[in-house]
């Protein structure tokens, strides 16, 4: 099953999904929330790396680690294409293993359900 992702828009949806349920683990925070007016096809999803973590280049290169996890989630896993979805990371996904973050990101997505 080939989806495209979405981003959010609009400020408006980044507070209500804040306002939303949360996960939290070791490289990134994820939260959750269902928005009305979206569509069900589509994973709305957002990556947001803070500017502390460092400079554009690496931020940029977590927000593509991140992409590419979510890409390869969408067709191994049953993801809840109701939600929302905003994922804050932290600097230990730029030093950390690949794999051992796609795991982690794997069994926080499986506990959403």
């Amino acid at each position: 099953m080939k989806s495209k992702i979405v981003s959010l828009s609009k400020n408006e949806e980044f507070k209500s999904i804040l306002s939303g349920k949360k996960i939290s683990n070791k490289y990134l925070t994820i939260f959750f929330k269902r928005l009305s007016g979206k569509n069900n096809k589509k994973l709305n999803i957002s990556f947001v790396t803070k500017k502390k973590i460092g400079n554009a280049v690496s931020r940029n290169k977590i927000k593509r680690r991140l992409k590419n996890i979510m890409n390869d989630a969408v067709k191994s896993i049953n993801i809840n294409f109701n939600y929302s979805y905003l994922l804050i990371s932290r600097k230990s996904v730029l030093d950390d293993n690949y794999k051992i973050i796609k795991e982690k990101v794997f069994q926080d997505f499986e506990k959403i359900k």
